[in-house]
């Protein structure tokens, strides 16, 4: 029986067309939902075997950092960071001619994924859980989902567009794989990573995301992530604390990624190289797990306990605190991984906080801690990813309490409000670059072409003659002379291979401009309330540095000229403005250091 080799295989898919038209790509979705599902078993699976490796028995990382003795918890840590960066020096290394990351590569670029690229980092980040590092599983996981789906893409040939949507449903396998949620999975690939929710983009990344579900249910993985009892709502009392309290959030998140992106900054100042800059974070990390173990991990153990246990003002405030450091060693080192978890560790703690205060101050209107709690986890996410809506079905997906829906429609909203009005660092670099985009775009669709508006040197009167059109052209290198009449009304242009021509034919040298043939509509012709964008498309139409302005249709007298050049300074003069006043961002991905 006769082999295919894969590139033979896939020349001979290629013939049938119908593999990567419309109908068919959905049923693509769904082969990416299972494998998205796959995938996340798997790395499920690996972290299990990852922690046999340091003779520990598998179970949630909080859990296995409490059995280490305080040696091991700055150990492993800190060979764990080691190992990370290794990986990611490694990673660095290999040839750059795809995508390292697959939110770049879906929002900005063409969707193809470096398969070795992206295996080295989701090893780094394995690497980095396995070993207690403060950071979330989904990065590696959504990652992986993504490489499969580009993988499929490129194998099938399909065009830019279907690989790039492709790949965003991936990535929503993975998100909804990691947290059972798969609605919230289909709108964060939507609002962040495509930035549209558009039927045509959200109908693929739904199907994906419900497949991946579906898939982890029949794999014997899916579970309610935090399984709470019914909650009783106050709607005029609380659901006004509630507000409040998504105020706080709004702005304790600005502040919680200010403080991750200085840690990262601190840590580019050591010029340490990769390798020794994680481990370096390690040991930071494993100095607080000696104080508390709990920090390790992505922060589901704490958020459980304080969900079914009793907590002390001290020790929420203690837990927050050895949190927040635990996840700025390790992100800001340079590890590699998801901050989703983390973000929502530090919300339930806000949450918890606020509903002490309020039982100290007004215990009669305090209600539940497990409503502040998990308002408080939506409300912090909502403001740390400017994405409201998809904190919303976040938390009602993982909890399944269709009660918490409506205080959670006003916290995240006022959350994301709050936080939208301070510059912070963004969580994702490709927000910020849409951001700009649409930003230049309104800037450059209210700015004319007025200001740039230079003196036409290259002008003929009509009544001027062939003589001095050859002097013009001499003393100018240009291929066209402007002709206006005597009220400087602009009737065309003069080529000069009109007027080598008429020399050739041996015309008399004070044959007026008049009999020549002068050609109106040869070039196209700019109005000073042109916008920068109006004149931009006019000048990719015509090869050439320099376009003739008319003050207007009715009246066509020839104001000068607008270069190519200037349009296109003064576009780059508005990007570094816009740059310069660009928020940084912590790139919580996949992607991780670029060092």
């Amino acid at each position: 029986m006769a082999m295919f080799s894969p590139f033979e295989a896939r020349n001979k898919l290629t013939q049938f067309a119908w593999l990567t038209n419309r109908p068919a790509f959905f049923v693509w979705a769904i082969v990416v939902g299972v494998a998205g599902a796959g995938m996340t078993v798997l790395f499920h699976m690996a972290i299990h075997w990852g922690q046999l490796l340091t003779g520990s028995v598998p179970g949630e990382i909080e859990i296995v950092a409490s059995r280490w003795n305080s040696t091991e918890r700055i150990l492993f840590p800190a060979v764990g960071g080691l190992l990370a960066g290794t990986l990611l020096w490694l990673s660095s290394k290999v040839r750059k001619d795809m995508n390292a990351d697959y939110m770049e590569a879906v929002a900005l670029s063409d969707g193809r994924l470096s398969l070795r690229q992206g295996a080295l980092r989701v090893l780094s980040s394995l690497s980095t859980i396995v070993t207690g590092g403060s950071i979330g599983r989904e990065g590696a996981m959504v990652h992986l989902g993504a490489m499969v789906a580009s993988a499929i893409g490129r194998f099938l040939a399909f065009n830019s567009n279907d690989i790039r949507l492709l790949v965003a449903c991936g990535a929503a396998a993975g998100v909804s794989a990691a947290y059972n949620a798969p609605l919230a999975a289909a709108l964060f690939v939507a609002e962040i990573v495509l930035g549209t929710l558009s039927v045509a983009t959200l109908g693929p990344l739904v199907i994906s995301a419900g497949v991946a579900n579906v898939t982890m249910h029949l794999t014997g993985y899916y579970r309610v992530t935090y399984d709470v009892k019914p909650i009783s709502l106050a709607i005029d009392s609380t659901l006004l604390l509630l507000c409040v309290l998504a105020v706080v959030a709004g702005l304790l998140a600005p502040l919680f990624l200010r403080f991750l992106d200085a840690i990262r900054q601190l840590f580019r100042k050591t010029r340490l190289p990769l390798p020794l800059s994680l481990a370096l974070g390690g040991a930071l990390l494993g100095g607080i797990l000696v104080l508390q173990p709990n920090a390790a991990g992505n922060g589901y153990g704490p958020i459980e306990d304080m969900l079914t246990q009793s907590w002390t003002l001290p020790a929420v405030l203690l837990m927050l605190a050895y949190k927040v450091l635990a996840t700025g060693a390790t992100v800001g080192s340079g590890a590699t991984g998801g901050v989703f978890t983390p973000m929502l560790m530090v919300g339930a703690s806000v949450g918890l906080l606020f509903f002490q205060v309020i039982s100290f101050v007004v215990p009669e209107l305090a209600g539940q801690p497990t409503l502040y709690i998990l308002i408080g986890m939506g409300a912090f996410l909502a403001a740390g990813t400017h994405a409201p809506l998809m904190a919303i079905l976040m938390i009602f997906e993982m909890t399944h309490r269709i009660d918490l829906v409506l205080p959670l429609m006003f916290a995240c909203v006022i959350a994301n409000v709050v936080s939208s009005l301070f510059s912070t660092p963004a969580m994702y670099g490709v927000t910020l670059s849409r951001e700009q985009t649409a930003r230049l775009r309104q800037q450059i669709s209210s700015m004319t072409l007025k200001g740039l508006v230079i003196d036409a040197q290259t002008v003929l009167r009509q009544d001027q003659t062939l003589e001095q059109a050859v002097t013009m052209f001499q003393d100018h290198p240009v291929r066209y002379l402007y002709v206006i009449d005597e009220n400087d009304h602009y009737l065309g242009v003069l080529s000069n291979q009109e007027v080598t021509r008429w020399l050739l034919s041996q015309a008399p040298m004070t044959t007026p401009i008049s009999e020549l043939m002068v050609q109106p509509h040869f070039i196209p012709v700019l109005h000073p309330d042109m916008t920068l964008g109006q004149g931009l498309e006019l000048f990719l139409s015509f090869m050439g540095e320099r376009l003739p302005v008319l003050l207007s249709k009715d009246e066509p007298i020839l104001l000068g000229v607008v270069r190519k050049s200037a349009i296109l300074e003064q576009l780059e003069e508005q990007r570094e403005l816009q740059d310069r006043h660009r928020p940084p961002h912590i790139d919580f991905r996949i992607s991780g250091d670029k060092r």
